[in-house]
């Protein structure tokens, strides 16, 4: 039995495509196999968390994260914490599987370089592009394009990381103004004009989850492959708050550990501490508000899944080390201006030559009204890009 302030399969909103109810599958467990069939989840594989993919020795080996087993373990962290608020885990697992499916090549790099590129059209944000490739990119359904998700899955994508809108004096939604005062990404605007996602209001339980999930995941995982990077040590670690505790904690427990075995150990509870945290806030939140709806989830002035204040504080220090002993390590920043060259040299010379790209993609750039709509079919190509493809093409094409 769910909550009461759960997503309940008798209430779903539906598709906007109407089609006859799984025999045997909830709406959610199908929109799910729908993401992990799509070919955008496929190409998750070849696309960066943080590392790129390549031959360079401080990039070797395949034990890094990328975009396919990061969101694996958003997913399973999601139906971990919705399972014990008895909440809909299908529907969070959902979440979670499409939050990255919008990323471009080389991850945040990838997607800052494209922004800028886009700007005069448009611009581009990854859950935005996620949005837009499971109601328009995905083409394999005979009845539909995209994926024909529920409004709640859907709601998910847009909305997990809060809302999106503020609202107007006389308290209604303000459609059209983002949380910083601009335009809301084109890709958003266009399927929320389609279908109402409420981008005033907070999104369900489920899919708050799924964000704090996807926090979870890579504060554990980053810190994993920093240090197999060789970008810092576990002495360095030891004067992080939480993480200094678990690596004395499995001192005192196994001395003389093995060393992958000591840092495995030690992680893990880290990643159980956050795990932890968040359920208990949880819990003490929705036992004093006692929602007995989804909708009074959404109406709530902010999420009610989160971290401690405590460990918010925490995790805001590991994530500054992170930045600073990481994501702008001297070895990653040369990268960084690598790849931002790559896709700076691609996305013009696409614009001003629709041939260079594959016929199916060279014909619908080409019908395109303007400048902006054929910007918006070669972004749609290159944000579809793996890493590798990119890297090979940028050679092909740019020498």
């Amino acid at each position: 039995m769910f909550a009461a302030y759960a997503c309940q399969t008798s209430e779903s909103r539906g598709r906007l495509w109407p089609e006859r109810m799984s025999t045997f599958r909830s709406p959610w467990q199908r929109d799910r196999d729908r993401i992990i069939h799509s070919s955008a989840f496929r190409r998750l594989k070849h696309k960066t968390q943080v590392f790129v993919e390549q031959d360079g020795e401080a990039y070797r080996g395949d034990y890094y994260r990328t975009r396919l087993t990061h969101t694996i373990e958003v997913a399973q962290v999601a139906r971990t914490i919705a399972g014990a608020l008895d909440l809909n885990p299908d529907l969070a697992e959902t979440v979670a599987l499409a939050h990255d499916l919008g990323h471009p090549p080389f991850g945040h790099t990838g997607e800052d370089a494209l922004a800028q590129l886009m700007a005069p059209y448009g611009g581009f944000d990854h859950n935005a592009q996620a949005l837009r490739i499971v109601t328009r990119l995905e083409r394999h359904y005979a009845d539909f394009d995209g994926l024909n998700l529920t409004w709640e899955s859907l709601e998910g994508i847009a909305k997990h990381n809060g809302p999106l809108v503020g609202s107007s004096p006389t308290g209604g939604p303000l459609v059209g103004t983002g949380p910083t005062g601009g335009p809301l990404p084109y890709a958003l605007a266009e399927v929320n004009d389609r279908w109402d996602l409420e981008l005033h209001t907070n999104a369900s339980a489920e899919a708050q989850v799924a964000a704090v999930a996807d926090d979870i995941a890579y504060n554990h995982h980053d810190l994993h492959d920093g240090l197999r990077a060789r970008l810092f040590t576990e002495d360095d670690l030891a004067q992080l708050p939480v993480v200094g505790e678990a690596f004395a904690q499995v001192d005192a427990l196994h001395p003389g550990l093995d060393p992958m075995r000591r840092r495995h150990e030690a992680l893990r509870r880290v990643f159980g501490v956050m795990v932890e945290d968040v359920i208990a806030v949880a819990r003490n939140r929705l036992t004093s508000l006692q929602p007995s709806h989804v909708q009074e989830i959404r109406e709530m002035d902010g999420p009610v899944i989160r971290f401690s204040k405590p460990l918010y504080q925490n995790l805001k220090a590991i994530k500054g080390f992170l930045f600073t002993r990481m994501y702008r390590a001297p070895s990653v920043v040369v990268e960084r201006k690598r790849v931002t060259q790559m896709l700076n040299g691609l996305f013009p010379l696409f614009m001003a030559d629709t041939a260079r790209m594959p016929e199916s993609w060279r014909e619908v750039a080409d019908a395109a009204a303007d400048d902006t709509g054929r910007a918006r079919v070669v972004l749609d190509y290159v944000a579809g890009m793996t890493d590798r493809f990119a890297i090979s093409e940028a050679e092909r094409l740019l020498g």
